[in-house]
């Protein structure tokens, strides 16, 4: 097996065999020696909620409506992406692309579904992802961005789509906008526990109505053992004390960090042991004109939002990234030690806490055991 070896690698030197991480002494006559000149070698992180068939990433730029409510950027978007002429696969394959030379390994996309796309959106992501794969796993939820209940003609599609390309179905303010809680999670658990696939529920409802959504959301999951996981759940921002219900619950979450929403207590919920992912959510797209899919600045942005100062807490961002990332699309941990998937970057940095303050940029990124080097 050709053998690929990093030397002056901080916090060791690594020997990469047939994608893996091996031991060094194993180092056969012939390797390929990389010198990285000290570089620091981290995990590959995770995006683990990011909307890639909204994005317009090396398109030309689109100018945004004024938008007030959750309902005024759902009907922007829709009207913006129907004058949209690039195909969804061109326009999510070059966010990969960007991604993946930033050093992600996977993503939990989230893919529009509704009667005014079909099963478009889903088509047009797999096809990216096809293309890319060994670069980039990619996991699809299918989301009903117009409503599950009310948006007739919905549910029909989401089922179709998990034999179409979606390995997820997906959620939406089950109370905010389809206006019936029980209702809409009736739907969404029966067709998981149909089709034996995990949900994951964006819930953007805050106070009380929202508490009581996740409330109804972990009692659901542990009673079905369908694997569930909460987006954004902006209501929790200052909810320290549900962390134990959703841990026990096995209730996963995500969020993104973003502009002035609520973010989630990142620390409470970990002691507690509650698997939290990090994503870039939008990423240029008519919702947003800001992302750029860099899981290293968006780790950046997470420490900053929630003031942290010590290595512990910096860090602690960057392995939410990572590691929580990976454990959320029940991926293998990258560790950096042998028997480890050879999925990592090399950063100028001297530790990962200067790393995500700095946003480093990689200088390698290393994929399956496939060197890519940066080209930026």
């Amino acid at each position: 097996m050709a053998q690929i070896l990093f030397t002056d690698v901080r916090p060791h030197d690594v020997l990469i065999e047939d994608g893996r991480i091996v031991p060094l002494e194993r180092r056969t006559e012939g390797c390929e020696v990389v010198e990285a000149g000290g570089l620091l070698a981290l995990p590959a992180p995770v995006d683990a909620h990011v909307h890639p068939d909204k994005t317009t990433w090396g398109q030309p730029w689109l100018s945004r409506t004024p938008a007030r409510t959750l309902r005024d950027l759902i009907e922007g978007d829709v009207a913006a992406r129907a004058e949209m002429a690039t195909p969804v696969a061109e326009r999510a394959g070059a966010l990969m692309d960007h991604a993946i030379a930033r050093g992600t390994r996977a993503w939990r996309a989230h893919v529009d579904v509704a009667p005014v796309y079909g099963l478009a959106n889903v088509h047009g992501v797999r096809e990216a992802a096809q293309a890319r794969e060994g670069l980039l796993n990619v996991q699809i939820v299918a989301f009903p961005q117009l409503g599950l209940l009310s948006m007739p003609g919905t549910a029909e599609l989401m089922e179709q789509s998990l034999k179409e390309g979606a390995d997820i179905l997906g959620g939406l303010d089950p109370v905010g906008v389809d206006g019936d809680l029980h209702g809409h999670l009736d739907l969404l658990y029966g067709m998981a526990e149909r089709h034996a696939v995990p949900v994951d529920i964006h819930l953007h409802d805050g106070g009380e109505q929202g508490v009581a959504q996740v409330l109804e959301i972990a009692r659901r999951a542990k009673s079905s053992g369908v694997p569930t996981t909460i987006s954004h759940a902006f209501c929790l921002a200052d909810r320290e004390d549900l962390a134990e219900t959703l841990a026990e619950a096995k209730v996963a979450l995500t969020t993104c960090a973003l502009g002035a929403d609520p973010v989630l207590p990142v620390g409470p919920l970990l002691e507690a042991g509650v698997l939290v992912g990090l994503g870039s959510d939008g990423v240029r797209d008519p919702w947003t004109p800001f992302g750029d899919g860099d899981m290293i600045n968006r780790a950046h942005l997470l420490a900053y939002r929630t003031d942290a100062r010590t290595d512990e807490e910096l860090a602690a961002c960057y392995e939410i990234a990572a590691h929580g990332g990976a454990a959320l699309l029940g991926l293998e941990r990258v560790r950096l030690r042998p028997g480890d998937p050879a999925d990592f970057l090399l950063v100028r940095a001297e530790s990962v806490v200067q790393a995500v303050v700095d946003k480093s940029i990689p200088q390698f990124v290393v994929r399956n055991g496939r060197v890519r080097e940066r080209s930026y």
